[in-house]
């Protein structure tokens, strides 16, 4: 098996979530059978045990406060429409959760202590988002509905307050807190919305872990970055915590509320800190060099995080210098490490990360854009990318305007010119990879998965003579048609990214779409897509398709059974294999 196949393969283990009122049972997701599922770990027996075995694999789950049962969210062939399942920790029969309500999208859910209360978030394409409290195993009863985007994000300690975050001002990319009953009477409301173009969001990071505490934690961006408050939602005090430290932070509660955990995002890298909220002193906790993808504090003080490198592959680690969780099984082989570049682009510096293959350049060269847009590549371990180091091919990911961990305004930069403002981002940085030397300017790829897919389309249309071959998986293709066919919440994320619907604004939507520049493709280009997917739906693609059949363009289609993306590592590894095979016959 070549080391690029053992990377996908090789055991992996996630950050264990654990219950907070029983913290030696916990819950963590595996690809151990070759398929992402959740399986339970007594810390005390340390037994661990396999719940869920479905085909196209589990992901969104979470252990009870009490530690009783297990719950994950149960969908149809990844389609992410379905209801909450649940099943004792021990093992036993699994049983719909919360029979009263209709399958949906999920849109939150919250336990008290001993799941006497359940607070479920929910969307429909007919009723929009909807909050429901079922108590006691009743019939659930709803105390929310509204047609823009909403989610449950915690309920308190004592089981009285629930926290939603909700975008009823219409831009579901910076939403406003509003603090509720159980019966939905309003408690408290914080909203950081102005109204104009650039808004300002919030974020819920949990109320704070004591019975009758109602403080909670909140990140916002009042200057620009993200950054916390602690809100007392009863007596409407807030603290604004200005932590020294550059780039974004997220935080979350120390189980003595007593301190947050800060894990602190810059240029790609992440640190952890405790903030001592007494002392108002921030205290470094050593960890290596790289990304922290997930961390948690403990209740004995000491943090776990999911933690790696470019070069390193995942391993969940403590503060207590041990391994945490060891998947079993061979090892992932080990990649090269990533190098940072900063090239000068049309609104600012972009950070961009390059891995090179052995020997002298220039290579062959992909550009492997991130999806989201609102996220970022980091010096974190990623099996693609070094799948074509191995192949001989330099790798350069560029963390284009839009992406998360440079401030707000790098962020929100994308409003309006929605796909155009990246290009222009990526094209400087593939000006400076072929006059550096480093790329071939007659062999360079331009790929990416969901939004990096829909990018790499609109690319090969704006850009015909900038790239020699495209790999677009689960892209936007038919922006239009896409957003008619796709989940609700994505409706909102398209509306706020556009200022309008395709109805309101068309000729932002054409201008933004890559069928409307699918005629001016030149190169060969290879497009999967999962039939199922709610996110990408496979309608808009099919169009995409059609078109380029039409005129006999050179093109390959991939379609697989599952959603956004796949859990099972065969198909994962079936992809990659296809694209880079696709890559070989048309460059050589």
């Amino acid at each position: 098996m070549p080391d690029w196949e053992k990377r996908f393969r090789a055991p992996r283990v996630a950050l264990p979530d654990w219950a907070e009122n029983a913290p030696d049972r916990s819950l963590f997701v595996s690809n151990a059978t070759g398929t992402y599922e959740l399986y339970t770990w007594d810390r005390q027996t340390g037994e661990q045990r396999q719940v869920t075995d479905r085909a196209k694999g589990t992901m969104n789950g979470f252990v009870a406060s009490d530690g009783r049962t297990v719950w994950w969210f149960e969908d149809t062939d990844g389609d992410e429409f379905g209801a909450w399942v649940c099943q004792p920790f021990e093992g036993g029969p699994t049983v719909l959760a919360l029979p009263g309500l209709e399958p949906s999208y999920p849109a939150g859910i919250a336990l008290n202590g001993d799941g006497s209360v359940v607070v479920v978030g929910r969307s429909t394409d007919e009723f929009g988002y909807t909050v429901c409290v079922v108590r006691d195993g009743g019939a659930p009863v709803e105390i929310y509905r509204h047609h823009e985007s909403a989610r449950v994000r915690d309920l308190s300690r004592d089981g009285t307050l629930i926290a939603l975050e909700h975008t009823e001002h219409g831009d579901a990319m910076h939403p406003a807190l509003r603090v509720v009953r159980l019966d939905g009477l309003v408690v408290a409301e914080l909203d950081d919305s102005t109204g104009g173009e650039r808004e300002l969001g919030l974020e819920t990071r949990g109320f704070a872990p004591v019975h009758g505490d109602t403080r909670l934690l909140v990140g916002h961006q009042r200057r620009g970055r993200w950054e916390p408050l602690v809100w007392d939602v009863i007596s409407g005090e807030q603290w604004d915590l200005k932590l020294d430290l550059p780039g974004d932070v997220s935080t979350e509660w120390y189980p003595d509320g007593d301190g947050l955990l800060v894990v602190h995002d810059f240029q790609a890298r992440s640190e952890l800190y405790r903030y001592d909220l007494g002392a108002r002193e921030l205290i470094r906790l050593e960890s290596p060099a790289g990304s922290v993808g997930a961390a948690t504090a403990r209740p004995d003080g000491t943090v776990e995080y999911l933690w790696s490198s470019s070069a390193t592959p995942p391993e969940v680690r403590s503060t207590n210098g041990l391994v945490v969780l060891d998947p079993p099984g061979f090892k992932a082989p080990v990649s090269v490490p990533v190098e940072d570049v900063w090239v000068e682009g049309p609104g600012g510096r972009v950070h961009t990360l390059v891995q090179r293959p052995a020997g002298e350049g220039p290579f062959p060269t992909v550009f492997d854009i991130h999806g989201g847009p609102v996220r970022h590549d980091g010096d974190e371990f990623m099996a693609g990318p070094a799948a074509w180091v191995d192949h001989g091919y330099a790798v350069v990911r560029v963390n284009y305007r839009g992406s998360s961990g440079y401030g707000r305004e790098w962020t929100d930069a994308l409003k309006y010119r929605v796909g155009l403002i990246e290009l222009e981002d990526i094209a400087a940085v593939r000006e400076w990879a072929v006059t550096s030397g480093l790329a071939d300017p007659s062999r360079l790829v331009l790929a990416g998965g969901s939004w990096g897919g829909y990018l790499t389309l609109l690319g090969l249309g704006t850009q015909p003579d900038a790239w020699a071959l495209g790999l677009a998986a689960a892209p936007v293709a038919d922006y239009v048609t896409a957003y008619h066919d796709e989940m609700e919440n994505l409706k909102a994320i398209d509306r706020a990214l556009f200022g309008g619907s395709p109805e309101e604004l068309p000729e932002r939507f054409e201008a933004s779409s890559p069928i409307t520049y699918v005629d001016r493709v030149k190169v060969p280009v290879h497009i999967s897509a999962g039939v199922n997917d709610p996110r990408c739906p496979i309608r808009q693609v099919d169009n995409y398709v059609d078109r380029l059949k039409a005129r006999g363009a050179v093109h390959e289609m991939y379609r697989y059974d599952a959603g956004h993306g796949s859990l099972v590592m065969e198909e994962v590894i079936t992809q990659v294999r296809l694209g880079i095979d696709f890559a070989k016959r048309h460059l050589g």
